[in-house]
């Protein structure tokens, strides 16, 4: 058992302030955090697979996203982080720069810059370099990435097919990929993606 709010070491922690919104008092340990979280993207997910709605590019669905994924366990699910990070920009540009890139990736649809995969892969690695939550980035934007997949017809994405909540092999290949992402070389990513 570890501590509640011991982090891996490749993960990003919470600021006590965000410590302070756990909604779940039964919540003691790091697993006992991760079995609520999964729950709740659990529900989150089918809920957004239920979803009819064309335009998933939208602020207002990524913050409803992330609040129907974490929201029965952080009370500032959907709510743009107000905190500093070791990963991700200022708190103060994260709305700017979420619009920013879904215009682009709707720029991107509508005039076929790339392939389908890529710009699903290239919206997840873009919002998981903005960081815009306190928690849950990564689950977050992989599903973000899905969606979209999903309503441009093609399949979801297979993610490496282990957790990457915990630490091995998969989740190392998974931050390699994102950090080959960040200098511009985004194939190791979409391999990944659909490994």
């Amino acid at each position: 058992m570890t501590d509640l709010y011991d982090t891996p070491s490749d993960a990003t922690p919470l600021a006590p302030s965000e410590c302070d919104g756990l909604l779940q008092s039964w919540i003691t340990f790091r697993r006992d955090l991760n079995e609520a979280e999964q729950a709740n993207i659990t529900a989150g997910t089918a809920w957004a697979l239920r979803q009819r709605r064309t335009d998933i590019l939208t602020d207002d669905f990524v913050r409803l996203l992330h609040h129907k994924m974490f929201g029965g366990v952080w009370a500032w699910a959907g709510s743009y982080r107000k905190t500093e990070r070791n990963i991700g920009i200022h708190p103060a540009r994260i709305a700017l720069e979420v619009n920013t890139t879904l215009s682009d990736v709707k720029y991107w649809l509508e005039h076929d810059t790339y392939p389908m995969d890529e710009i699903a892969i290239r919206l997840h690695h873009r919002l998981v370099a903005i960081h815009p939550f306190a928690n849950g980035n990564g689950r977050h934007t992989r599903l973000m990435a899905d969606l979209l997949a999903v309503r441009q017809g093609n399949s979801p994405f297979t993610w490496g097919r282990n957790s990457l909540m915990e630490a091995g092999s998969t989740r190392k290949q998974y931050i390699a990929a994102l950090r080959a992402a960040d200098h511009h070389n985004i194939a190791p990513l979409l391999a990944f993606a659909r490994s």
